[in-house]
């Protein structure tokens, strides 16, 4: 007899509309990881320093635009002594590849800002791997490549 009710109920439920404040907006991975990237690029402008080291792994190492080399702690250093005037910056063109705990995205950024007294854009193309540890996404490496300037 339980049964019956217990079938009755979830018939009634499932003809039920849902309402719309009942639903939770779950992002996907690819969302979850552009915001990140935004996020990582919005903390190196201010000089979060906080922020930026919460989504590095401990392991994380980069290769910049120059060809050279740094860990986690270069890359924190960095967004500490970070001076450039940066009038305008976007990132751009994401490519978002999820397999199961890794992830690797690409984008471009751009940026203008002077140069000799003159407003230049420099575009850099990133590629950067993440892991999925404790529930949440952290980079383990990150490639950048200067690809213009104009």
């Amino acid at each position: 007899m339980n049964w019956i009710r217990v079938l009755a109920g979830i018939a009634v439920l499932s003809i039920v509309p849902v309402h719309p404040a009942w639903t939770q907006n779950v992002k996907s991975d690819q969302d979850v990881l552009i915001d990140l990237e935004r996020q990582w690029d919005a903390a190196f402008q201010r000089q979060d320093a906080t922020f930026i080291e919460s989504v590095l792994a401990e392991e994380f190492i980069a290769t910049y635009g120059d060809g050279t080399r740094g860990d986690k702690a270069k890359e924190l250093a960095l967004v500490r002594d970070f001076n450039q005037q940066v009038d305008s910056r976007r990132l751009d063109d994401f490519i978002v590849k999820v397999y199961r705990d890794t992830a690797v995205v690409w984008f471009t950024q751009y940026l203008v800002g002077p140069v000799n007294g003159k407003p230049t854009e420099v575009q850099y193309q990133y590629m950067d791997v993440w892991v999925v540890r404790d529930g949440r996404w952290q980079a383990v490496a990150s490639q950048s490549t200067r690809v213009g300037m104009r």
